[in-house]
């Protein structure tokens, strides 16, 4: 099981890729829709992004109801931790 620096890793890896910026700008508080004004589609590509190296279903409404990348980090965290 990937610990929770090792998906947020992934997961801020995938955010700065799809949006073009630095990793050190994708923070636990940053609000992906609030201080990079992310689309649906960015967002879906995300979360393809995260299926293909996580090998796990992502849902964008999980995505969506994450406010920070922090609480999307946690959610990954449980998902691969149950396997959902």
């Amino acid at each position: 099981m990937l610990t929770r620096e090792e998906l947020a890793l992934v997961l801020r890896t995938a955010v700065s890729d799809v949006l073009g910026t630095d990793i050190d700008d994708v923070r636990e508080q940053t609000s992906l829709l609030a201080d990079f004004g992310i689309d649906s589609l960015e967002l879906m590509e995300i979360g393809a992004r995260l299926e293909r190296a996580l090998a796990l279903r992502v849902e964008i409404e999980d995505l969506t109801g994450a406010h920070n990348v922090g609480q999307a980090i946690d959610l990954l965290h449980q998902r691969v931790g149950g396997r959902v």
